[in-house]
């Protein structure tokens, strides 16, 4: 083989050694949920990409023994050629045989070491970092899946010594690329996009969604000694004075005798009583029920039974049956949305700031 064929080979395995880098790094850092939309409108390079995915241990076994394969033919191959390329003007120049072999060797061991380093692996691992999110993987995912074809025999069986190698050491190997994000994995993802710009959360409904599921009941309920409650007996009239006096749509409704809490009214329960009726006493079948959660219980599992029982209010016991307060299906969505800004409740938090200036004067 002639010095410069041996150079042209030199640069086709550095293109193969970049090929395979590329597949490695563009297999592992590709997410399905880019892949996946593409697939299912029918597009047969992401079909291709998502087998690959799915057969991640099969696909890195083809490249790392791509890799290895290139890189003992780009030492091999090159060596000799670089060597004689070098030595032989040294020579030519004087310099005694056994000096121009030792640097001719050295000089080709740099120049090699050089182009493998920084062509071979970290222009190609770099490029393909910063194109995953452009869909490099489904270039390179095709005529890998086909290599891997090729080398199907050899590639089963290195994986199958990897696979109980890493069982030895009491380590499950995983076929498919993982597509899933922590609670955490996805509040940084979110911090990290809102603060480069690419997702805009002003209102914080994301945030406030991610944050969602580690809010415990007992931390956005109403106090029982907070809560304004009707007695029962009680009128519709009675429900009109109280919303009048504090703008709230829904009260609980406790015993007048041992103050248990037997339900809840809302003010449309009452919209529909005749004058004459507004001061004759409720009927119990008014009441509406409420379901019963406990304080330590998930608010989204909270919500969950909400929605099941079709309840807008729910009563907080613990396990031992103590009352500890109330839960509102309102205080359950200010924390996915934020403060709800009700207009019936405006001209009480105005009379209460007319009351703070006063005081205060």
């Amino acid at each position: 083989m002639s010095d410069w064929t041996a150079i042209a080979l030199l640069v086709v395995l550095l293109i193969g050694n970049a090929f395979f880098v590329a597949g490695e790094f563009a297999i592992m850092s590709t997410r399905r949920s880019q892949i996946e939309p593409l697939a299912d409108s029918g597009n047969k390079r992401a079909k291709i990409t998502l087998y690959a995915m799915e057969h991640v241990s099969l696909m890195l076994a083809t490249c790392q023994l791509g890799i290895t394969v290139c890189s003992l033919l780009i030492l091999n191959v090159s060596e000799p050629a670089l060597h004689h390329l070098v030595a032989g003007p040294l020579e030519h120049f004087g310099i005694p045989l056994a000096v121009a072999d030792i640097v001719g060797f050295l000089l080709a061991l740099v120049v090699v070491t050089y182009l493998h380093v920084i062509f071979g692996e970290m222009v190609p691992k770099n490029a393909t970092v910063s194109l995953v999110g452009q869909g490099i993987a489904l270039w390179i995912a095709p005529p890998l899946v086909f290599i891997s074809r090729l080398l199907k025999p050899i590639v089963v069986a290195l994986n199958w010594l990897a696979d109980h190698t890493l069982r030895l050491m009491k380590i499950e190997p995983k076929s498919e690329v993982s597509s899933t994000f922590t609670l955490d994995e996805l509040q940084n993802v979110v911090a990290e996009s809102t603060a480069e710009g690419t997702v805009e959360d002003d209102s914080g409904v994301l945030s406030g969604a991610l944050e969602f599921s580690e809010k415990k009941v007992e931390e956005i309920m109403v106090a029982r000694d907070s809560i304004m409650t009707l007695k029962f007996p009680c009128t519709p009239a009675d429900v009109e004075k109280a919303v009048a006096q504090t703008g709230f749509s829904r009260f609980v409704v406790e015993d007048s005798k041992d103050s248990t809490f037997m339900g809840y009214l809302h003010v449309k329960d009452v919209l529909s009583f005749s004058d004459e009726r507004m001061h004759q006493t409720l009927p119990w079948s008014k009441l509406r029920q409420m379901s019963i959660v406990r304080p330590e219980a998930d608010i989204d599992d909270a919500l969950a039974t909400m929605q099941r029982n079709r309840a807008h209010v729910s009563h907080v016991m613990t396990a031992q049956g103590e009352s500890v307060g109330v839960l509102f299906l309102e205080d359950i969505l200010e924390q996915l949305v934020g403060e709800i800004k009700d207009k019936t409740q405006e001209h009480v938090r105005r009379r209460e700031a007319a009351s703070v200036r006063a005081a205060g004067s």
